[in-house]
């Protein structure tokens, strides 16, 4: 049986999952993105508890295009990550290619001042 696109993914995601974890003083930066919008989520899995997250969905994020949005996720969750006290994260790319979208959030991110 050929495992679809989405079943690949899941499995990179459970596999990358076993390594990272976000804790307390370095918590998870995680990515989901669709085909239309992409989300951030800033996750503490020790008290199992998402501390900051930021989407495109609803319209709030600016850009023309999907890796200029994405940029512009990057840095609103950097900004709002160091609101709450998060200056250092662990990045999870969540089983998707780090190329693209997932690149410019990262990147936006680490301009907007996480360390990763």
């Amino acid at each position: 049986m050929i495992a679809s696109r989405h079943d690949r993914r899941v499995k990179r995601q459970y596999r990358n999952r076993k390594n990272i974890s976000g804790t307390t003083l370095r918590p998870r930066l995680v990515v989901f993105a669709s085909n239309e919008n992409i989300s951030a989520q800033v996750i503490d899995d020790t008290k199992d508890l998402t501390i900051v997250s930021v989407s495109t969905v609803g319209g709030s994020i600016e850009g023309k295009r999907g890796t200029e949005k994405a940029f512009n996720v990057g840095v609103a969750i950097a900004k709002k990550a160091l609101e709450a006290n998060v200056k250092a994260v662990v990045f999870d790319r969540a089983g998707f290619a780090y190329h693209g979208r997932v690149k410019a959030l990262a990147q936006g991110a680490r301009e907007g001042g996480l360390d990763f």
